[in-house]
């Protein structure tokens, strides 16, 4: 993809910054190679180098000696926050994700489509499915993958970004949480995705402040 010689190191950021966020290097993949890249932007190998070593300074990028370099963020605004949720405690985390969860609710309450609908419905069974098994991250991904969606439902591609780069600080949370033989929190999960798929915002919210808030409660200020 030959690119015009103006301004040379911002057109290759950008370009590969590109492939990024429209999903053709999706976050955890290997990126081509330094020659590859080369051939494909019509770049010199010092302009790649320089494109490449930009977005790993903006923690987009992260290079890895002898295996290469991978995607781990979308954005500067998506790695900036999980660097600093990562380090946070267990409740802050807690609150933070009640904050995101209990809003992504409310609208996606009054914004959820009949295919969002059928989604949520879907992922709940996935959820009730995975405690009958006793993996525990399996467990966690089946929750994970049900709230993503409610997030989703909101279709405000901001939110979902800010959220997915977190989830795997939620999760890593969460995952002393979901050690029961029996789900204590089913009912509220089917109660919440019963409140979006109603269109009723305010339960929606009041619901999945019901599934956090106990878990908040739990923790020392």
């Amino acid at each position: 993809m030959p690119i015009d010689r103006a301004g040379l190191g911002t057109q290759v950021t950008e370009l590969f910054r590109a492939q990024i966020t429209e999903g053709a290097w999706p976050v955890g993949s290997k990126i081509p190679t330094e020659p590859e890249l080369v051939e494909w932007s019509g770049a010199g190998r010092n302009t790649v180098r320089e494109a490449v070593g930009s977005l790993v300074q903006a923690g987009i990028l992260r290079r890895e000696q002898g295996r290469g370099t991978f995607v781990v963020s979308t954005s500067e605004l998506r790695s900036s926050v999980t660097r600093q949720a990562a380090v946070t405690s267990r409740r802050d985390s807690l609150e933070l994700r009640l904050a995101l969860d209990a809003a992504s609710a409310r609208i996606a309450a009054t914004r959820r489509t009949p295919a969002d609908n059928d989604h949520l419905r879907r992922l709940l069974d996935d959820r009730t499915a995975a405690w009958t098994s006793d993996d525990l991250h399996e467990r966690v991904r089946a929750d994970s993958a049900l709230h993503r969606a409610v997030v989703a439902a909101t279709h405000n591609p901001l939110l979902q970004d800010v959220y997915e780069g977190l989830l795997g600080v939620f999760e890593e949370v969460q995952l002393h949480d979901v050690a029961g033989a029996t789900d204590d929190l089913a009912q509220l999960h089917a109660d919440l995705v019963a409140a979006i798929v109603a269109a009723d915002p305010d339960r929606a919210a009041a619901t999945m402040s019901a599934l956090l808030q106990p878990m908040i409660n739990q923790e020392s200020p």
